[in-house]
């Protein structure tokens, strides 16, 4: 292991001695920054991480409806309430789909909430016991901002672990899911436009379902890097349709 390997391991054995000591010296600190940097340590470093169920963090579940009864079942419908958000948009969307288009493109929510269901909303992107590849988040909870929209990772290297303690979970709800192609400006007005100019071509709605509710097109990012400009991004015009299944004769 290396030097700053070690430092961090046995920095890490001795957690709770270091958060003592940090807020003895916090009590007495008056200069703001140093205040600051003591009260992050201790914020970072004071959680119980590794605890799941009510009764062993009861602290965590303060200000949540008694009906959660461990901390992975209020992350994951944390999640869900977010994608369940992002489907009410797509069919509030309707009032402004072309008239001779509307029952089209309610079919098509139709089919996404079918999925969506299915799919249990994908809570499970952060549910830190689901299996890695399902979740956006280490088995012990930690989460990394993936950047700006359009940027391959953090420049700030954010991380954050709302199943430590209560403030990073409340903190955790601004961190952002965000729409690489952006939901309002550009998924939705093309689904509308593909239904209304469909002219007996089948929509590719499964491209769409994954542009609106799938890390396909979303990235989770702290508040800091959730860019609120336009992304002048398009969906793609090769994947708005698909060809229609032919049923070949046998001659």
């Amino acid at each position: 292991a290396s030097d700053i390997e070690r430092f961090l391991a046995a920095f890490c054995d001795q957690g709770d001695a270091v958060v003592e000591a940090a807020r003895k010296l916090l009590s007495d600190e008056r200069a703001p920054r140093r205040q600051k940097l003591l009260a992050d340590l201790i914020h970072n470093l004071h959680g119980n991480i590794l605890a799941e169920d009510k009764g062993d963090d009861e602290k965590w579940f303060e200000g949540l409806e008694s009906r959660f009864k461990n901390k992975s079942s209020y992350m994951r419908y944390s999640c869900e309430s977010r994608i369940r958000s992002y489907m009410k948009e797509v069919s509030s969307f309707i009032s402004n789909v072309h008239p001779t288009a509307r029952e089209a493109y309610k079919g098509i929510i139709d089919l996404m909430s079918d999925k969506l269901r299915s799919a249990k909303y994908n809570g499970c992107y952060f549910d830190r016991r689901e299996v890695a590849a399902a979740r956006l988040c280490t088995a012990e909870g930690w989460f990394s901002c993936q950047g700006p929209f359009d940027r391959d990772d953090c420049p700030c290297k954010h991380s954050i672990n709302p199943y430590s303690n209560r403030e990073s979970r409340i903190l955790f709800s601004t961190w952002n899911l965000d729409h690489i192609i952006e939901k309002k400006r550009a998924v939705v007005p093309e689904l509308a436009e593909a239904v209304k100019t469909r002219d007996g071509r089948e929509v590719n709605w499964e491209y769409f379902y994954q542009l609106l509710f799938t890390v396909d097109n979303l990235k989770l990012v702290h508040i800091a890097c959730h860019k609120k400009t336009n992304h002048n991004l398009s969906c793609d015009k090769a994947k708005i349709y698909r060809k229609r299944k032919q049923n070949h004769k046998i001659s």
